[in-house]
């Protein structure tokens, strides 16, 4: 029984939590919509895995990394702490590529023409 593989997920899970907290994105945002995104979400994982287990797409190979403690035939514990984090990645890159891309449109507005842009002695490049 290893707890690698674990061990990194939930390392993995504390960065993103700093992250998080760091940048108020998701969790550190707002907590009850988090945790509706975020359940609904693993729960949308977790019910893709059964499916996939049940018509033979899915099953657990052996890894010397992981613990062996299965949750179901063929759904290792780990997978479900791989799922929350894959679904808190994601929410981090959404809200996080939202703030950027507002933030950029929010500083892109026009504004008067730079004056003496071209070569010298030419009317500032204009013909």
């Amino acid at each position: 029984m290893s707890f690698v593989y674990l061990g990194c997920l939930l390392f993995s899970i504390a960065g993103m939590a700093l992250l998080d907290w760091r940048h108020q994105l998701f969790w550190f945002a707002d907590c009850k919509r988090a945790a509706i995104v975020h359940g609904v979400g693993l729960a949308t994982f977790l019910l893709w895995d059964a499916a996939g287990i049940v018509f033979g797409v899915f099953y657990r190979g052996d890894s010397p990394y992981m613990t062996g403690i299965e949750l179901a035939p063929e759904l290792p514990v780990e997978e479900v702490f791989f799922l929350f984090f894959l679904c808190w990645v994601t929410m981090v890159v959404f809200t996080g590529s939202m703030r950027i891309l507002t933030h950029l449109r929010s500083t892109d507005e026009p504004g008067p023409e730079p004056t003496g842009t071209g070569t010298p002695g030419t009317g500032g490049g204009r013909p």
